[in-house]
């Protein structure tokens, strides 16, 4: 099984009003479907670097009848980059991201800025040595580590597909 954001997202438990903050948006399969989770009482930020990516998330939303999606341009390797004010969610997802980024810390910092107390991560990235994955990995153990050196503490593993580690930790 490829990794299902729809399945994952269901692991995470998202509820209808939460405030939800997706950490390199890209594509926005996982913006969309918490989206839809959160329902009309709650809210997304897809967040992303590349404009292009978000002006493709705004026009699946509007597609999808979605208007619980905020688009922001911003830099989640930066404390502060994503322009979120502090203790604003109840959720942050970070799925396939750690691999391609520089300041994996900053990101963590980030993350733990904006999230509520008790608010709890989604990370979700390429398993050590998966045949169709990224030539550099970040392994569950660094992930976790990381992490766990920014305040989080470790609350369960979810089954992310055949190729992905899923870890949720809780601030």
């Amino acid at each position: 099984m490829f990794s299902d954001p729809q399945k994952n997202l269901q692991q995470f438990t998202l509820t209808p009003g939460m405030k939800v903050a997706d950490f390199g948006a890209g594509s926005g399969f996982y913006t969309l479907e918490a989206a839809k989770m959160v329902g009309s009482s709650g809210h997304v930020y897809a967040i992303d670097v590349q404009k292009e990516l978000l002006d493709r998330i705004k026009s699946n939303a509007l597609s999808a009848k979605l208007s619980n999606i905020e688009i922001v341009w911003g830099d989640i390797e930066k404390i502060g980059g994503t322009k979120m004010r502090e203790f604003l969610c109840d959720r942050i997802i970070i799925s396939n991201v750690l691999f391609q980024t520089e300041k994996k810390s900053d990101i963590c910092l980030e993350a733990k800025r904006i999230l509520k107390p008790g608010g709890k991560v989604l990370v979700i990235d390429w398993s050590t040595g998966a045949p169709i994955g990224p030539a550099s990995f970040v392994s569950k153990e660094n992930a976790l580590s990381l992490f766990e050196r920014a305040g989080f503490k470790f609350e369960a593993e979810i089954n992310a597909g055949d190729h992905h580690y899923g870890l949720i930790l809780k601030k």
